[in-house]
């Protein structure tokens, strides 16, 4: 079950549940739009691969226990690890590469 995490881990931008611009890469780390779009480039700072649109988790209990209610996303904030100025660098050599081929 994915961790739904709350903010963007670059600008902290709040990112509940419901939004619809969050992004998430293959080991969840977190990123709205814009970060993705205009600063990242679709590079995973962390580990270099691609972002998807990150699932909306359903508010409503459609099935017995599988809701917002049930499984609530995390309010645990995530922040960048790296150093902000070696990341266009990162970005740039990474960014041309297919994220399939990373």
């Amino acid at each position: 079950m994915l961790e739904l995490r709350p903010n963007c881990e670059y600008c902290d931008k709040d990112l509940p549940a419901h939004a619809s611009d969050a992004h998430i890469c293959s080991y969840e780390c977190t990123y709205c739009t814009t970060c993705v779009e205009t600063v990242l480039h679709n590079v995973c700072p962390n580990c270099g691969g691609g972002f998807a649109p990150r699932p909306i988790r359903p508010a409503t209990e459609r099935r017995p226990g599988v809701f917002l209610g049930k499984q609530p996303a995390s309010a645990t904030r995530k922040h960048l690890k790296w150093d902000r100025g070696d990341l266009p660098a990162f970005v740039e050599a990474v960014r041309r590469i297919p994220p399939a081929e990373r």
